[in-house]
């Protein structure tokens, strides 16, 4: 026998039900204190020391971190137009 149940809700409904906690307002203080942070990054060096400082994994998440920052610059790098002596 097979039993399929589709439950329609929110992200916040879901936790509630589930009895997880809110953890809107510590996220929205670590998103203020990331963003505080990278203000004023110029090099990658000032990045690593920042991540380093304020990643929530240790190591791991440094990690990690790094792997979405040089993902995001490769993709970044390849949407942006090389045009080498060509004309259209």
């Amino acid at each position: 026998m097979k039993v399929h149940v589709e439950i329609d809700c929110t992200p916040e409904e879901a936790r509630a039900f589930l009895g997880l906690p809110d953890v809107s307002k510590a996220n929205a203080v670590y998103v203020d204190t990331v963003t505080k942070a990278m203000k004023g990054v110029t090099s990658p060096d000032q990045l690593q020391d920042i991540a380093k400082s304020i990643a929530p994994m240790g190591q791991m998440g440094l990690k990690m971190f790094q792997n979405f920052v040089e993902g995001s610059m490769a993709a970044g790098s390849a949407l942006t137009p090389k045009s080498k002596g060509k004309t259209d």
